[in-house]
């Protein structure tokens, strides 16, 4: 008889929610659900001791530092976690990684409202031809300072998470505002 090891409730949930995360990502502008709402999940999913957080939110902070992620100022964090943006200007503090190594690029997670508010064309690698979509939630002039910031393959990554539903939007990803 051969012995397996059974998964814990806690890695069955972080597993299936980095699974959600990478194919939001994958396939941009389509909804994912994770297995709980909120942010605390994608915490426990993305980092560890080896990441460096910016955590808008206190409560977040605490989930985050119990990973053993430091947590830092906001340009010099791998990840950010956003309640809400405070407006698009946030989006020039956040690492874009460099062109030789792009994968510097922090993530940015942020709550959104998924499929109401503004009209939006994803293209780009995952997109199978354009998508639309609906994003409410980010602040005025959101979509236009990414695209002044983002110069492939530098850039930031970006989960949009609207209570159990994730959204990636990649860096690779062109979003037009219509």
């Amino acid at each position: 008889m051969t012995a397996h090891p059974v998964p814990s409730d806690f890695e069955s949930r972080t597993n299936a929610t980095y699974a959600a995360l990478m194919w939001a990502l994958s396939r941009p502008g389509l909804i994912r659900h994770m297995p709980d709402a909120g942010q605390a999940g994608l915490i426990e999913a993305l980092l560890d001791r080896e990441c460096e957080v910016y955590c808008a939110d206190a409560a977040l902070a605490q989930i985050a530092t119990r990973t053993g992620a430091a947590l830092v100022a906001p340009d010099q964090a791998d990840h950010l976690f956003f309640d809400s943006l405070p407006d698009a200007e946030t989006l020039g503090q956040i690492n874009l990684g460099s062109d030789l190594y792009p994968e510097t690029g922090a993530t940015l997670v942020c709550k959104a409202v998924l499929g109401q508010g503004a009209r939006l064309r994803l293209s780009g690698p995952g997109c199978n031809g354009p998508i639309d979509v609906q994003v409410d939630g980010l602040p005025d002039g959101f979509w236009q300072k990414r695209a002044r910031l983002m110069r492939y393959p530098k850039g930031f990554e970006l989960f949009l998470i609207d209570g159990a539903q994730v959204m990636g939007v990649p860096r690779s990803c062109q979003v037009e505002v219509l």
